[in-house]
């Protein structure tokens, strides 16, 4: 059996209308210290979106969203923040916010590939899968 890695993840949900407390499942953050592994997944579902708030800017909440990404991949144009170690930057990601995408509580589990994991909570959370 292939050695096991503990993981940490934290699901990415839009919130339309914050006085509504709708929420909808849009991205899975996976950090996997030993595996030096952070990937964030997005899946926006517009259909979902457009049917708890009709006149959502679908553009903007991907744009939001992206921004995620960008951090975890430690892209050098999305500011000092994607700068930090992939640590602080999981955890900057994870951080409690009452803005218009809000993230779950973090989350741990063990798995023997941390792409494999991010495609399995991706089926289950999302609807989708990571793999092509």
């Amino acid at each position: 059996m292939p050695d096991l890695s503990s993981y940490d993840y934290a699901v990415l949900r839009l919130v339309p209308r914050v006085e509504r407390e709708e929420f909808i499942n849009a991205g899975v953050i996976l950090y996997c210290r030993q595996r030096r592994f952070l990937c964030v997944f997005i899946h926006l579902d517009e259909a979902r979106l457009k049917a708890l708030w009709p006149d959502a800017d679908v553009d903007d909440f991907r744009c939001r969203l992206e921004a995620f990404q960008r951090i975890a991949s430690g892209d050098p144009g999305a500011g000092p923040i994607a700068q930090l170690t992939q640590s602080e930057r999981f955890y900057w990601l994870a951080a409690t916010r009452s803005t218009i995408i809000q993230v779950s509580p973090v989350h741990s589990g063990l798995c023997s590939s941390p792409e494999m994991a991010l495609d399995g909570l991706c089926r289950r959370l999302l609807a989708a899968t990571t793999i092509a």
